[in-house]
C-alpha cells in the first residue's frame, strides 16, 4: 500500500498577535515558526519515527521520502521546510523543495514517484488542492484547512483491489490546546 501523509507547517505569527516568528539563529523574523511552531517540529520526531517500534497510529508511518514548499521571493516562507528539517535530520533523509505552493501538480508526481511513506509539509490553503492533484477530485475529504489548526495530519492510501485512494485524519496530540477533533 502506498501512503502520502500531509501536514501543515507548524505555527507561525497570527496577525495582530503579540508571537512572532523566530529564525534558527533565535532572530525574529516574520516568515519563520513562532517558537510553539519550533516545538511542534521537534515532537513530530517522535511522532512519525519513535524511538522503539513504529507509530502509535497505524495510519501514521516513518517517512522514507519527505517534501516542502518552496521560498520563493512571492512566497518567501521557510515554515514548511523547518517544520519538517528536525525529522529529515533524525532520519537521515533529505527534504525535497523544488516546488512552490501553487504546483500541486507537481509536487503530486514527485510525491507519488518517491519511495513511500511520503509526508508532505504544505501551506494550509493550499492542501485540498494537493489532495485533489494526488487522489483525483472526486475523493471525500474537507474542502478548506481551517486557518487556525496545526495539529492534523492528513493520510492518503492508495488501496490495493482498485488503486483508488483512502483519506483519514490523524489528530497529532502533541502539545497542549491541540485538539482531538478531525478537520
Amino acid at each position: 500500500m502506498q501512503r502520502i501523509m500531509i501536514i501543515r507547517h507548524a505555527e507561525k505569527h497570527s496577525t495582530g498577535g503579540r508571537e512572532r516568528g523566530v529564525n534558527l539563529d533565535g532572530v525574529h523574523a516574520r516568515h519563520e515558526l513562532t517558537v510553539r511552531g519550533w516545538q511542534r517540529a521537534g515532537a513530530l520526531v517522535r511522532f512519525f519515527a519513535p524511538v522503539a517500534g513504529p507509530p502509535a497510529d497505524p495510519a501514521i508511518s516513518t517517512p522514507r521520502a519527505i517534501l516542502a514548499s518552496a521560498a520563493t521571493a512571492k512566497s518567501p516562507s521557510l515554515r514548511a521546510q523547518h517544520t519538517v528539517r528536525p525529522l529529515a535530520e533524525a532520519l537521515g533523509i533529505g527534504i525535497d523543495n523544488a516546488h512552490p505552493d501553487g504546483a500541486e501538480a507537481a509536487v503530486a508526481a514527485a510525491a507519488l514517484a518517491a519511495a513511500g511513506p511520503v509526508l508532505i509539509a504544505w501551506h494550509h490553503s493550499h492542501i485540498p488542492a494537493l489532495v485533489r492533484a494526488i487522489a483525483g477530485a472526486d475523493l471525500a475529504c474537507p474542502a478548506a484547512w481551517p486557518d487556525d489548526r496545526f495539529d492534523v495530519v492528513w493520510t492518503l492510501d492508495r488501496r490495493d483491489a482498485d488503486g483508488g485512494w483512502r483519506f483519514s485524519q490523524v489528530a497529532q496530540r502533541l502539545m497542549a490546546l491541540d485538539r482531538a477533533e478531525a478537520i
